[in-house]
């Protein structure tokens, strides 16, 4: 007593130690973010009778999910598993016969001759029985990872078209991490759907063969059974139980985990001895799950014990009444060893069964939620059809335009009425979070405005088809996308082809191949030939370093890349927020003299950066504060009116006033301070 006394102090001290790392490092529990947790909460209080209740809906789902992705392969399923049943009915009462023939009196050899022509039934069911299981098995092989398929392509599909505003809402980024799970649950779903026809035909057939040789056996059979079911439900509770309670802390220890391999933090994980610091934390939090591991083994033995004695106590009781049954001649020997048979194939259906209805009931419920953000999603969609946009407008005209995240009280946008023309430089300038990149969505049509109208050359962009409207903007995004493809790839998905024209290997640039004369002159125009140049296998280089072969990019050269990517897109409207925050000032410098080029060749710019020195260029500033447009002109015209725009420029004017600005910033205003620091811009390639 004293001992196991001494082992639950150990174990409360060990788990006390690791959640006070998780509180010391995380300042509590990291809460999953999707329906994880009210999932498990929902299977929790689901009892044994609710669990059969739900089994008609459940496999009903399942069927048509499958039939809907391929009907033929469904049947095959279906027909393979009620094949099984037949025959495995078909085999218990043969070997019936079989037993008959041979407890029967008369010489042996007599005995077995007459079993004989049972014996051989016996062999051909079990055959078709083999012959059928392995159909089922292709069939559901086949069906299972297309229904996964099937439901991820119509998920992503309807994602993929989204409006912005839905998409960066909470609780529908929530829902999809966990329709995310229900598209793995639909090809769960299918399997444990399979297993429970299996189990119940597999049970069926034992019941009926147990009613025609004795009545009174069926309720023995369910009587052995229910204690296995009871124990396996109180388990998986008890299970499911343990980690909704320790999912923070396995989540705060993957973390430790992931942060002790990654690339980005391994310097610091060196120069600092961080990983001495974070390698004692996860060691406590590593034997706090263990010592859980150990209570729930303990639980789950005397739980197994229990249930076991039961129902042993309940087969005691079958085979004293299958005694009874033959002692008195209510039923012979051989039908006696039959039943025996049949006993053991319907407890083994019936614990498979529970097993499989608390699955799929489960995976239900992530289901649900996938075919919940089906609809939402079709409900958010962006429209199809309008009137189509055969041309850029020479004139893009904002009224009064608002916008309000969902989430603020204060308008983002407030009341912006201004024009943009075709071919013009237009600057967007202000403080952080004063509306800048938030206008320049509108204006993409990434977000619709909630009060005001966006004009182009006269007609409300509402009214336009926004997939025509898309293929006139091109987007040099601060948050641009690194692409974990070749550097080909990387450039030309600016303007990406339809299944029907996308090249083949022999087209795309590489080695063997010279590159196309549309993404070279990409490249060029950002000087992203350079950086390709440099790459061990030119343009076909894979860029993300996690792969075999692929090599890692600075800042500077990813946003080398990402102007090629634009470039190649050739749109009429081109928004570049912060286009050169990563590139060093010689770079820089060429870069805005690109962006010029762009307008003198007819495209429109809107410009987006704090670096006000290249606001010059632009024909036209607007400058914003807190969501309006409180200012706008060209530069010397602001620089003359004296207000905002001027103080901002001066002050960052006054930060290389002393002449230790960037060669080529002739008024010592063209970078502030600090403006240097993009790695390796010069195109160097690090591996």
């Amino acid at each position: 007593m004293g001992s196991r006394k001494r082992r639950r102090d150990q174990a409360a001290e060990t788990i006390a130690a690791g959640i006070a790392s998780g509180e010391e490092l995380f300042g509590g529990s990291l809460e999953y973010d999707h329906g994880y947790r009210r999932h498990i909460e929902a299977h929790l209080e689901l009892s044994l009778v609710d669990t059969f209740r739900q089994l008609p809906r459940l496999v009903a789902r399942s069927v048509r999910l499958a039939a809907r992705t391929d009907r033929n392969a469904t049947l095959v399923v279906a027909a393979a598993e009620l094949g099984q049943g037949l025959t495995g009915a078909f085999s218990l009462l043969a070997t019936n016969e079989v037993l008959v023939g041979l407890f029967a009196q008369g010489p042996t050899p007599d005995r077995v001759r007459n079993a004989l022509p049972a014996l051989i039934a016996v062999a051909v069911s079990g055959t078709l029985t083999a012959l059928l299981r392995a159909l089922s098995t292709i069939a559901a092989g086949r069906l299972e990872p297309k229904v996964e398929r099937a439901a991820e392509v119509t998920l992503m599909t309807k994602v993929a078209r989204v409006e912005m505003e839905k998409l960066e809402d909470g609780d529908f980024k929530r829902l999809l991490q966990s329709a995310s799970w229900g598209t793995d649950a639909s090809r769960q779903m299918v399997g444990y759907s399979v297993g429970i026809v299996n189990a119940l035909i597999s049970l069926a057939a034992a019941s009926v063969v147990l009613t025609v040789l004795h009545p009174v056996l069926l309720p023995l059979l369910f009587l052995i059974t229910l204690p296995q079911a009871w124990g396996a439900v109180r388990d998986a509770r008890r299970r499911y139980r343990s980690t909704q309670a320790w999912i923070d802390h396995n989540r705060q220890q993957a973390e430790l985990a992931w942060h002790l391999r990654d690339r980005e933090s391994a310097q610091e994980v060196r120069v600092h001895g961080v990983g001495r610091y974070l390698l004692h934390h996860y060691r406590r939090m590593a034997a706090a799950g263990e010592a859980e591991a150990g209570r729930l083994a303990r639980a789950e033995a005397v739980t197994d014990l229990g249930s076991s004695a039961l129902s042993g106590l309940a087969s005691l009781l079958t085979y004293l009444v299958l005694g009874w049954l033959v002692l008195n001649g209510h039923t012979g020997l051989a039908a006696s060893g039959t039943a025996v048979l049949a006993i053991r194939t319907g407890t083994g259906g019936l614990g498979r069964l529970v097993t499989q209805v608390q699955m799929t009931y489960r995976q239900s419920l992530y289901l649900a939620d996938y075919e919940r953000a089906c609809v939402l999603a079709d409900e958010h969609a962006i429209p199809e059809g309008g009137v189509p946009v055969e041309r850029f407008p020479d004139e893009i005209a904002l009224e009064e335009v608002s916008y309000t995240y969902a989430d603020r009280e204060k308008p983002a946008v407030d009341a912006v009425s201004l024009t943009i023309r075709r071919g013009q430089i237009v600057a967007l300038v202000g403080e952080n979070g004063s509306g800048k990149t938030t206008l320049a969505k509108l204006i993409a049509g990434l977000y619709r405005p909630q009060a005001g109208r966006i004009l182009w050359d006269g007609t409300d962009d509402g009214r336009l088809d926004r997939d025509d409207l898309f293929r006139h903007v091109a987007l040099v995004s601060q948050s641009f996308t690194e692409w974990p493809f070749t550097a080909a790839a990387n450039i030309a998905i600016g303007r990406p082809r339809g299944p029907a024209d996308s090249p083949g290997p022999a087209d795309l640039p590489g080695p063997a191949a010279a590159p196309q004369p549309a993404l070279v002159s990409a490249a060029e125009y950002a000087e992203a030939d350079a950086v390709i140049d440099e790459l061990p296998k030119g343009w076909r280089t894979l860029l993300d370093r996690s792969y075999v072969g692929g090599v890692a990019l600075s800042g500077g050269q990813w946003q080398r890349m990402v102007l090629a990517r634009a470039r190649f897109r050739d749109a009429a409207l081109v928004i570049a927020d912060e286009p050169t925050s990563a590139l060093d000032a010689r770079s820089e410098i060429a870069a805005f003299a690109k962006i010029r080029e762009l307008a003198d060749r007819g495209q429109t710019v809107i410009l987006i950066t704090h670096r006000l020195a290249s606001t010059r260029l632009a024909d036209r500033i607007f400058v914003l504060d807190h969501g309006r447009l409180t200012e706008q002109g060209s530069h010397p015209e602001l620089m003359a009116s004296g207000g905002g725009y001027a103080e901002m420029y001066t002050m960052q004017a006054a930060q290389y006033a002393d002449g230790k600005g960037s060669k080529g910033d002739k008024d010592g205003a063209a970078r502030p301070a600090g403006a240097d620091r993009a790695a390796n811009g010069d195109g160097r390639v690090s591996r």
